[in-house]
């Protein structure tokens, strides 16, 4: 059955030609509503206010994720719809750090870099963060207001950037800060940024270098047991990080490390809390907290749309040709409702048996930080929920005007 049409978008299905403003409240609430029409009337779709294809069925995203035809590295610096290989002068700060974050390149510079550091970050860090992830989660419970609380600033924010401050080896008490320059420089990634937009992610670029660099150069002569000092040691066939390379994949680590973490445990703790009941079901054994987790992932995604670019003249779907260096949209959270893909896939059901999701994306470019991020789930969740099982909603949520960010403005709770 087709969904009927939103009333503030035009689709053309002769041309495949969405109209739909990102910025139109109606749309980033609740996406899903013009996701399920678009699924019914076309799953590939020229989307005017971006300028480019866009693809939201789920077999289309997992596929073309993993089509190395397609990278995240702008092929020449051919000019694009983002701007790249326009005069950028004014950005060379956070250009400099792009030009070596493993995010923005392809092979074999990016098989290097990923390679040093998922050597250093996933395989000797993660598991054993558990005990830390609870410890602190049971912490920053502990100073919750009685009566309420904004869960995100009070719980969702902290957790991930202690996390991974701590891992890095420079001071907690730099979160905010960190924070703040992250938040300032993802901004570059948002539908309709400005030239103010652009000068305030260069600042941050340019302070949040200068930090890294200063820490880099003490751990340089005095290491520890910090991934900082594990990433100036990593090494592969002889080959280390540069210094360039490491404060790039420190940012990266930093950035990617809470962000979308944040954005995910509010999305999650709103999908429970609306499901009603003693969320502590959902969180009964092991098992069931991975599949819980899984189901908040693939329901509420935190990132709903990624970019790429064509390196050659590909036929991306049926009758869509596109042309070296232009970009595709890829749509995960609109792919995570993909009903071809998934029974029921409006409805929450972390016991589904086709559970599957591409909120971290696919291929060569995999979250480097997906172990860390559900682990940082599956222990805070279980913990928050285990510890205030009559949580309630104080007021109904509302979500940033930040798509393809997918993230809740607050999380009053009533405890």
């Amino acid at each position: 059955m087709t969904e009927l049409k939103p009333p503030y978008l035009a689709f053309d299905p002769a041309t495949r030609r969405l109209r739909l403003d990102p910025h139109e409240p109606a749309f980033f609430q609740n996406p899903y509503e013009a996701y399920a029409f678009l699924h019914g009337a076309s799953n590939a779709f020229f989307w005017e206010e971006f300028g480019f294809w866009c693809f939201g069925g789920f077999d289309d995203v997992n596929r073309l994720l993993r089509d190395r035809r397609f990278g995240r590295q702008n092929p020449a610096g051919i000019p694009d719809s983002r701007g790249i290989g326009q005069d950028r002068t004014h950005l060379s700060a956070f250009d400099g750090i792009e030009a070596n974050s493993m995010l923005e390149l392809e092979p074999p510079v990016h098989t290097r870099l990923r390679t040093l550091v998922n050597r250093a970050f996933v395989s000797r860090q993660v598991e054993r963060l558990r005990p830390r992830v609870e410890a602190l989660a049971n912490e920053l419970i502990d100073r919750f207001e009685p009566g309420g609380v904004d869960l995100l600033p009070a719980f969702a924010a902290p957790l991930p950037i202690t996390i991974i401050a701590e891992m890095l080896g420079v001071p907690v008490d730099m979160g905010p800060q960190l924070l703040d320059w992250s938040h300032r420089m993802v901004a570059m990634y948002m539908h309709g940024r400005t030239r103010g937009t652009e000068d305030t992610a260069n600042r941050a670029a340019r302070d949040f270098s200068d930090f890294l660099r200063g820490y880099v150069a003490e751990r340089r002569k005095r290491p520890g047991e910090d991934l900082l000092s594990l990433l100036i040691a990593a090494q592969e066939d002889g080959q280390k990080l540069s210094e360039d390379e490491l404060v790039s994949s420190a940012i990266l680590l930093l950035n990617a490390g809470h962000e979308a973490t944040v954005h995910q445990t509010g999305n999650a703790v709103r999908s429970i809390l609306a499901q009603g009941g003693d969320p502590r079901r959902f969180f009964a054994s092991p098992e069931a907290t991975a599949a819980t987790v899984e189901e908040c992932l693939r329901f509420d995604a935190p990132l709903h749309m990624f970019t790429r670019y064509a390196y050659q003249e590909v036929e991306a779907g049926p009758g869509i040709i596109v042309q070296p260096a232009e970009t595709i949209g890829l749509l995960l959270g609109m792919a995570n409702r993909d009903p071809t893909a998934f029974a029921e896939p409006l409805a929450f059901r972390p016991d589904r048996a086709d559970q599957k999701n591409v909120s971290f994306g696919a291929g060569i470019h995999f979250c480097i930080g997906a172990p860390l991020a559900r682990l940082e789930l599956q222990v805070s969740l279980k913990t928050l929920f285990e510890r205030l099982p009559r949580l309630q909603m104080a007021e109904q949520p509302r979500f940033r005007d930040t798509y393809h960010f997918h993230g809740l403005e607050t999380l009053a709770v009533r405890i």
